[in-house]
This record gives C-alpha cells, structure tokens and sequence, in this order.
C-alpha cells in the first residue's frame, strides 16, 4: 500500500464562512453548512441557501464518506516539493450527491483511483488548518 508523504500545501484564503470547514479536521469532523429551513447542504460554503434563499445556514458535522466523480492523475509538480504522481478529485458526498469537493485521493496508488470508488475523508494538518484529504474506504478482510 502506498502510504502518502504530506505534499507541500498552498493553503486557502479563509473567511467568516469558511473556517468552520478547514478548522473541523481538528476534531475530526467534517463541517458543511446546511440549511435550518430547507436540510439542503450548501457547499462552497455561504451565508445564504441557494435551494430555499433562506439565511439559517450553519455548519454541521457530516459523514466524510462519499465516491470519486472524476478525477485526474498529475505528474507535473506544480508547487515545488510537492511529490508527483497525485490524484486531484471530485468526491460527491453520501448525504448529498451535488455536494462535491475538490481535494486529493491518497493511500493508495494513483492507477488504482477509480471512478465511483467509495472514500473516505482525514484530515492533514498545516499550521493552523486540517486539509481534508480522501483514501479508500477500508475493505473489511
């Protein structure tokens, strides 16, 4: 199995709306805001529900588990240390299927990504951040 060296991270300009989304790693939790009025789950995160236009939205803890939408394999090292070959994924969350995320797939080798591979969310930190990151669903043996 490939165990994943942390790869060099540019990291996000986080606001009001956003930290609750790059700070649940911490505990770790991934944090999506959803709607008090409609249950919709809102992502990139907002202060406003695009389904309801209703402004009770707050962040709540979800499953982290979801499936790969599509991704693709990089082999240019677009940051410098950064490692190469990485996976850059869509992964659709289980609670709502427009909900996807852009992050990494790891712990696995990058020709074993598939599309519709079940995964799950950890988190890496850096400074004062937890990146959340994908690996596979553990196959029970």
């Amino acid at each position: 199995m490939h165990t994943p060296t942390p790869p060099a991270r540019i990291l996000p300009a986080v606001d009001m709306d956003t930290l609750p989304y790059w700070t649940g790693g911490k505990n770790g939790q991934l944090l999506i805001h959803r709607c008090g009025d409609c249950a919709y789950l809102v992502h990139p995160p907002v202060p406003f529900c695009p389904a309801c236009d209703g402004r009770n939205v707050a962040p709540v803890p979800v499953s982290g588990r979801g499936r790969v939408t599509t991704f693709t394999i990089n082999h240019k090292p677009w940051v410098p240390g950064l490692p190469v070959p990485y996976v850059l994924a869509l992964v659709e969350l289980e609670e709502q299927a427009d909900v996807r995320l852009v992050s990494n797939i790891t712990h696995c080798d990058p020709a074993e990504v598939t599309f519709g591979m079940a995964v799950e969310v950890y988190f890496e930190p850096v400074e004062d951040l937890y990146v959340p990151l994908f690996r596979p669903v553990e196959r029970l043996a």
